[in-house]
């Protein structure tokens, strides 16, 4: 499982000319899931997710979580961050888990932040996306489930 996480002032997610999803300061999580991932890569994602100190504290450094902040997260499915490029020029999605059984993780993905009582928005699973984002800082970390405890 592999999450693209970046810090935003501001973040919407439009479908059919329709914001379906929107937040200000917090961190826009792009959401992908492999082949051979479970719920446990979720949790352990999710919770890793919640506690990142990324948010900036009153002196400017990131010494900070969303929990501590009281922070949103806008969280969209994102099969090609499995992308193989390996063979060539054209990608390979191979990697990335089924639809059915990766929009179940993305779900349970949610779940857990919500359960932890984040403020969390999303995307339309599978469906094409406008996405809107003003960066602060900027700050992106690449999360991978693979060596993450």
């Amino acid at each position: 499982m592999k999450i693209v996480i970046q810090r935003v002032n501001r973040a919407s997610v439009i479908v059919n000319e329709k914001t379906v999803g929107e937040i200000g300061k917090g961190l826009f999580v792009l959401f992908g899931a492999g082949v051979s991932d479970t719920k446990r890569e979720a949790e352990v994602l999710a919770e890793k997710l919640i506690k990142l100190r990324v948010m900036a504290d009153p002196q400017g450094k990131m010494n900070l979580s969303v929990a501590d902040t009281n922070s949103s997260i806008l969280v969209v499915s994102q099969f090609t961050l499995f992308a193989d490029t390996s063979g060539g020029n054209r990608p390979s999605f191979i990697k990335a888990k089924e639809p059915n059984e990766a929009e179940v993780l993305y779900e349970y993905f949610i779940k857990l932040l919500k359960n932890k009582g984040i403020n969390v928005q999303t995307g339309v699973f599978g469906e094409y996306m406008k996405i809107n984002c003003i960066l602060d800082g900027p700050v992106t970390i690449i999360l991978d489930s693979e060596g993450v405890e």
